[in-house]
Order: structure tokens, then sequence, then C-alpha cells
């Protein structure tokens, strides 16, 4: 399933596996003027050919390795002969996909393996005719993440480094307390639009950061002081978070409450 939106210069595409008419689960990717940020998801990607076969497409830059936001990479780059630029702790990833990132079941349902691409090295700043693109390294949702930002008309692409609301749960790879602090990275950019891996755009998202960022530091505090009593990960879920969420058990325990709160607990960089 693809949805198709035009936010000014900046088209959004929203993909997702279809089950019985329905999209499963949406990511999103982004095309301005030749660029395209992120190609979504093995079992859309027939779809987002079929929209970008008469497009032009020189660059496709990708925020992070997941395999919902990288799999369009090599069908796109054979069609119109695109780079592909992503951190360098990415590339692997791109070249190998099934060997250096195996996916769980879930992942296999909901988005499938990438096909293998051949990337470069992206730099600290990208210009593409008229756009100039500031490149952040954002890691937490995963250690090769960047942004882009585009100053000259307030755009902040996030990926998966900023979707909105307050977090009760993490992947087991997630880090907290980097999410954290590239939530800070991007919040004192005060951008006047951001795109999510999600495909929500977000019309004032500076104020939405710092509430969330205020959310997830209240969050930790309360972990913290519970974890000094000596509860365990199990109970301060539990206590602050109330029941385990319904993907817990749909990822086996790869998306739960209880690796938020281990997060904040095993991952802090400073620990009293």
């Amino acid at each position: 399933m693809i949805r198709v939106e035009h936010h000014g210069l900046v088209t959004k595409f929203q993909l997702a596996r279809t089950i019985r008419g329905k999209g499963l689960y949406f990511t999103a990717c982004y095309r301005i003027d030749g660029i395209m940020v992120d190609t979504g998801c093995a079992h859309a990607v027939k779809e987002l050919l079929r929209e970008m076969e008469n497009k032009r497409v020189d660059l496709i830059i990708n925020t992070h390795s997941h395999e919902d936001h990288i799999a369009g990479n090599a069908a796109l780059q054979r069609l119109h002969g695109a780079r592909i630029l992503a951190h360098p702790l990415a590339l692997p990833i791109l070249s190998k996909p099934k060997a250096q990132q195996p996916l769980r079941p879930y992942q296999r349902v909901m988005w499938g393996y990438p096909e293998p691409s051949h990337g470069e090295p992206i730099g600290e700043i990208l210009a593409h005719g008229n756009f100039h693109f500031e490149i952040l390294h954002t890691p937490g949702h995963s250690e090769d993440h960047i942004c882009l930002f585009e100053s000259n008309h307030g755009w902040l692409f996030t990926g998966d480094a900023f979707i909105g609301g307050k977090d009760r749960a993490l992947r087991a790879d997630y880090d907290i307390w980097q999410i954290m602090a590239s939530l800070r990275k991007m919040a004192a950019l005060d951008a006047s639009a951001a795109f999510t891996g999600s495909g929500s755009v977000k019309r004032d998202p500076t104020k939405e950061m710092r509430e969330k960022i205020s959310y997830l530091e209240e969050t930790g505090e309360r972990v913290w002081k519970l974890h000094e009593k000596g509860w365990s990960y199990s109970r301060i879920r539990k206590e602050i978070f109330g029941k385990e969420i319904a993907l817990n058990y749909f990822t086996l325990g790869h998306f739960s409450c209880r690796n938020l709160v281990r997060s904040y607990v095993e991952d802090r960089p400073d620990p009293p």
C-alpha cells in the first residue's frame, strides 16, 4: 500500500504491507527535487517504483539502515542511476542486509528483507540544486542514524529519531539516553517543520520535542529512584507504565516497556 501527499516542495510517500486491504505498519520516505530521503520497506517496493518511474532521482539518503527505510535503494538505483549516501556505519548493512542485520519474525512479516545496495559515506553538509542540508548524527534509535536539516526552509527530516508521542516502550537495541541527546540536538535547530519516519508531518516540532525531552527526563528520574530502592525492572515497569504493551507479545519481547526501564538503568552514561 502506498499513500502520496504533497507538502509544498516535499512529496511524502507512506508505505506498508497490505493485508486484507489494510496497511500493516506504515513507514515513510520523502522526495525533494531529485533527492529521496529513505526508500521504504520490501513489501512496498513495487508500488514505490510505479510512483517513481517518471520522476527524477539523483540521490538517495538513508537516515539509518533499518529494513523499513532502505528496501527501495537497489531498485531505484537501477532505475535512475542514483547515488546512495548514508552514515559510514550503515554501509556494511546496506551491502549485506541479511547477513549484517538478521530480522526477527515480526520484522519479516511487517517489512521484509531489503535487497543489497551500494552506498557511500555522507558528509556533514550536502548541497543539491537550491537546497543545502546539514547532516546531524542522531544515534539512539540506531548507531548509524542521521537527520537532515535544510535551514533555508526550516525542514528537518528526522527519520525515526523523532516520531512524536510519549514513549512507553523501547526496542531491545535502542539507547534511551542517546535518544534524549539526539532530541536535544534537533530541538536546538528550531525547525519549522519535521518530516518523520512514520509519515507524520509536524508543524511545530520544537515545542513537541522539548515536551518529549521533559517527559523522558522525568520518567528517567522515576526509574532511577525505584532502581536505587532495589526494585526489579519488571516491578518498576508495572509501577510506572502498568501492563505491558501488546507489541511486547507480538515481537516476543523485542519491543517492550521493560526494555525502556532497562535502558534507563544500564545505558546511563553517568550513573551515580
